[in-house]
């Protein structure tokens, strides 16, 4: 197969020579690890004590990794990477909020990204965190079938009635939902309100899709069972495959609790298992759709050739590909260069709030093993190659 993921023109053809130095030195930064955790915890120490520093986080990090602090701050990086045919998934990336004017705030800037969608070709989907829009403890509650007092359930009923209103207005306007993944231990009760959500309203094709992250070993049997389900009862299925973000939580979480880990043994093992699922998905697209958010190029070409294989056309409505704005650029615009679906996650929101997503996103590239020497290296490359040019 044609490696067409080391063209690096194509990767950074919208980058000016400023912002591809910039991307460098941010990745330089990123790959050393001490450096990264006294980072971590310099910029939590200066959020909390309310000091000058959002200048500086917006020319760095938030600005390589986010869109911009409101929605329509987003629009001119939307519009200038749908030039080169890759979409945007407009990403409210707000966390750990408790209280219900924020979880109704986050509602109402849901389904505001929903009439985004709507309206604009470059934005195929919305999205939102479930715990964006309910309490994280209540979802860990009702996992775990412990009974609710009447103040938490008539709470809980709030958090359902979000879901649905979001879910019922993306049908309404015919734009397909991701709703992500996240820690395990809160996941089942937000799983089992996606599957209802799937039987309400992807009755004609896929609009709400649940998201499976692969290092957890249990996830392809649940996508199994998921499957026997939806046949029975006649909706599809619309999932967004990734390998998941929470990996030292999970561990730490099931070794002091003494029970097993939900997350694969190894590397390999989970790659193993996110292609399984990949090929499982393929194998009954007359009922699924998939969105593979992945920065790895191997599950992503082996997308492709499953694709062949197949007789798939690259612009098939039920397969997309997708990754985080500011990381693998090789990999989305050389895939949209082949007509292939391609989506960034476009986060945004306030510099402060946003904060925890650009640590997640630090950390994950220090411990990512290569990831950090793949940007670095193909940087690198552009840069050399458009000396050469001059």
């Amino acid at each position: 197969m044609e490696k067409i993921f080391n063209n690096t023109e194509v990767a950074f053809g919208l980058k000016t020579d400023t912002e591809l130095d910039r991307a460098y030195f941010l990745f330089k930064m990123i790959a050393n690890e001490p450096l990264v955790r006294i980072g971590t915890a310099v910029t939590n120490f200066a959020i909390k004590a309310h000091l000058p520093v959002e200048g500086l986080i917006r020319a760095t990090v938030f600005d390589h990794f986010c869109g911009g602090t409101t929605e329509e701050d987003c629009l001119s990086v939307v519009d200038k990477m749908y030039t080169k045919g890759v979409s945007s998934v407009l990403d409210y990336s707000v966390e750990g909020k408790e209280e219900e004017n924020q979880f109704d705030a986050a509602l109402a800037m849901t389904l505001k990204t929903v009439d985004f969608a709507k309206e604009r070709q470059a934005i195929p989907f919305a999205v939102f965190k479930p715990t964006g829009i309910g309490r994280f403890d209540l979802y860990v509650k009702i996992g775990e079938k412990k009974e609710l007092n009447q103040a938490e359930q008539e709470e809980w009923n709030r958090v359902v009635a979000r879901f649905d209103l979001i879910c019922k207005t993306a049908h309404e306007k015919d734009v397909a939902l991701l709703i992500d993944g996240e820690e395990s231990w809160m996941q089942d009760a937000a799983d089992d309100i996606v599957t209802e959500m799937m039987r309400r309203y992807n009755k004609e094709k896929a609009i709400v899709f649940n998201t499976l992250q692969m290092y957890r070993w249990d996830r392809l049997d649940y996508l199994k069972k998921l499957h026997q389900v939806a046949k029975e009862e006649g909706f599809f299925i619309g999932m967004k495959l990734v390998r998941g973000a929470y990996m030292e939580k999970e561990n730490k979480r099931a070794e002091e609790k003494g029970y097993k880990s939900p997350i694969c043994v190894s590397k390999q093992a989970t790659d193993e298992n996110y292609d399984a699922s990949v090929v499982y998905m393929m194998e009954h697209l007359d009922k699924m759709a998939i969105f593979a958010g992945t920065h790895n190029e191997e599950s992503s070409y082996k997308l492709i050739e499953l694709m062949s294989q197949k007789g798939i056309s690259p612009n098939d409505s039920r397969i997309w590909f997708g990754q985080l704005y500011g990381m693998s650029d090789n990999i989305s615009y050389n895939l949209a260069e082949k007509g292939y679906n391609v989506a960034k996650y476009l986060p945004f929101g306030p510099v402060r709030d946003v904060m925890p997503y650009l640590i997640r996103r630090a950390e994950e590239n220090t411990s990512v093993a290569g990831q950090t020497n793949r940007e670095l290296n193909l940087l690198k490359a552009e840069r050399k190659r458009r000396k050469l040019e001059k």
